[in-house]
């Protein structure tokens, strides 16, 4: 029943996708040019099963068909959907629309350590490059433990990444034993450092530490998850100016968020594309990061 829903949801929303997907192809449907990539979005619709564990759940719909019109409007020809929180470990809703563009779309995915190999293996088929841990309001799990350890050799031999969503104070318990055991980590938001210090926060500081490593990543995304109050654009270019310093532009990444979820009446689209501008003033390493660093960590073609 509820992949028939799906198919029913993506059947009538996909006009301006299909503008969106036309509007860099190159000499057929086997080039399609790469102006920008969004490292960073959700999408989903109410009435998708919901995760029981779960810190909130939108009452309002992100559909492809609205992502599609803000990427078209912003000129970003290529994206990366991570699963929401609140679904869970049920990927089916944004594998679906990634399996409409395979061309466009990238995906980041949420799994539990006993999924089967065979889904793994379907995940990427359908072009989702690596799992999220989403551990805010969640205890710091023991990543050295056997089943955790099988986990990450699977996704390792997978070429995935495993992407990180956690307060600065613990990226230093977490980010580590990933690298003991041969991970590339990306790390969401700045790092979520505290508000209150800033890019003062140890944690930041740590983040910073570990651009020596060459296996970490971080996405330049949602700098108000990260502030007072505020759209985030001035915290964002405090700590774009450190982490071009540590991390150059070969490793960092800029993501919408979209759409922006418990933050949705601070920002929209086009301020969080606007605020790469000014977090990166320089146009040729705002390029890098918004093409060349994302294509290569994406594994756009």
């Amino acid at each position: 029943m509820i992949d028939e829903r799906i198919e029913t949801m993506h059947a009538q929303d996909t006009t301006m996708a299909d503008q969106w997907s036309d509007a860099n192809d190159i000499n057929g449907a086997d080039n399609a040019r790469i102006t920008a990539i969004d490292a960073h979005a959700h999408v989903f619709v109410r009435g998708l099963p919901l995760a029981k564990q779960r810190r909130h759940a939108p009452d309002y719909d992100a559909t492809l068909d609205d992502y599609a019109g803000h990427l078209l409007a912003n000129g970003v020809s290529h994206a990366v959907l991570v699963q929401p929180s609140f679904l869970g470990t049920d990927n089916r809703f944004f594998l679906d629309v990634a399996k409409r563009y395979p061309r466009r779309f990238r995906g980041v995915a949420v799994v539990d350590c006993a999924v089967m190999d065979a889904e793994l293996a379907l995940l990427d088929r359908t072009g989702v490059v690596g799992i999220r841990l989403n551990l805010i309001g969640l205890p710091v799990p023991p990543l050295k433990a056997p089943d955790w350890q099988r986990l990450f050799a699977r996704v390792n031999a997978l070429g995935w990444h495993v992407e990180v969503h956690r307060e600065a104070v613990d990226l230093h318990a977490i980010i580590g034993p990933l690298l003991e055991q041969g991970c590339t980590v990306v790390v969401d938001h700045f790092g979520r450092l505290d508000p209150r210090t800033g890019a003062d926060d140890p944690g930041f500081r740590y983040l910073q530490s570990a651009a020596a490593t060459g296996r970490v990543w971080v996405k330049l995304s949602a700098a108000y998850r990260s502030a007072s109050g505020d759209d985030g654009t001035a915290l964002g270019t405090a700590l774009t100016r450190q982490l071009l310093d540590a991390y150059t532009p070969e490793r960092l990444v800029w993501g919408s968020d979209w759409p922006h979820t418990q933050h949705q009446q601070l920002v929209d689209y086009d301020a969080t594309r606007r605020a790469l501008d000014q977090w990166v003033p320089d146009a040729a390493q705002r390029e890098w990061i918004l093409t060349r660093s994302a294509r290569a960590l994406y594994r756009f073609e």
